[in-house]
């Protein structure tokens, strides 16, 4: 298995599509809804981004190709497999939220993979590295990376950086960053990743050392979103809009975009895209779901079906 550039940075084939009860399953699945308003798609910046995804993924196909290969699924930066906050007396919390169990029921072998939360990009690509081949042992693979080889699609990661990042660590400044860092490793985490998330390292730095393998295919989404009153994006995405532009309240579709860009999704914030909205306070507050998770991820896999990987 080549796990070359494309692990510091992630193969997928056709497979008899799924029995005739996948769509039954998919259906118990909640629906993400997100609130994209006109204003969204009207932002001028766009024009030069790509096409957008307005309401392409808001509700799920009957059928959909199963690539022959595995696909992994990557969690990004703080991320992890299951999360427990009582043990065993409650259940776990799943980072991609519903997201596996319908890959797996229309076929697609899957595997979810932990790495260091925090650590650094050379430490959590080691670890996934590892992590495939004890799973996989040297079989081709496809990843699916949200915020971090035959092939390797990525949603809202951001490649030239985040300037929320930016932003943060000149907030602290380099006389108190010691300390916070000293601080954030007492409660068990590193600290590699935060200073590698800066647009300056990304450009600068990784970019220029981490080159992409010829032999990978890269796809890559972006998202855009406009934050509620409430949300903990709101002013996140205000920083990044005034550096970047568009943005999903972590990553701009600027940065989100490397190699064949398929789209930007409308509407979705960072979390959003792996089905963390939460369907009942949508509901409540009357805004339409334009768009569903479990129906995007589906794409992916007949997407990668369909390009023959």
């Amino acid at each position: 298995m080549k796990m070359k550039t494309t692990i510091l940075r992630l193969r997928l084939r056709p497979r008899p599509a799924a029995g005739p009860n996948l769509y039954r399953q998919l259906r118990n699945h909640s629906t993400v809804p997100t609130h994209p308003e006109k204003k969204l798609t009207e932002d001028p910046r766009l024009k030069e981004l790509g096409r957008t995804l307005s309401d392409e993924f808001s509700t799920i196909r009957e059928n959909y190709r199963t690539p022959k290969n595995p696909i992994v699924l990557c969690h990004g930066l703080l991320g992890f497999n299951e999360l427990r906050l009582a043990g065993q007396m409650l259940p776990g919390i799943a980072y991609w939220r519903g997201i596996t169990e319908v890959l797996r029921a229309n076929g697609v072998e899957v595997i979810t993979t932990t790495v260091p939360a925090s650590g650094s990009i050379e430490v959590r690509a080691k670890a996934l590295a590892a992590g495939i081949e004890e799973s996989l042992k040297g079989r081709s693979v496809n990843l699916i990376g949200h915020s971090m080889v035959l092939s390797l699609t990525t949603v809202a990661t951001p490649h030239r950086g985040s300037s929320f990042a930016d932003y943060i660590l000149d907030l602290i400044g380099k006389e108190r960053l010691p300390s916070v860092y000293a601080a954030v490793e007492s409660l068990g985490l590193e600290t590699g990743a935060f200073a590698q998330l800066t647009t300056r390292y990304m450009e600068e730095k990784f970019n220029k050392l981490i080159l992409d393998d010829p032999s990978v295919r890269y796809f890559s989404y972006g998202a855009m979103a406009k934050p509620g009153m409430m949300s903990v994006f709101r002013q996140s995405h205000r920083i990044i809009e005034e550096k970047e532009g568009p943005n999903d309240g972590l990553v701009s579709v600027r940065s989100a975009q490397w190699g064949t860009y398929k789209g930007t999704l409308v509407g979705p914030t960072h979390l959003g895209i792996i089905n963390w909205t939460n369907r009942v306070w949508w509901m409540l507050t009357g805004n339409k779901a334009t768009f569903n998770a479990i129906a995007f991820y589906c794409d992916i896999a007949d997407m990668l079906a369909e390009e023959g990987l």
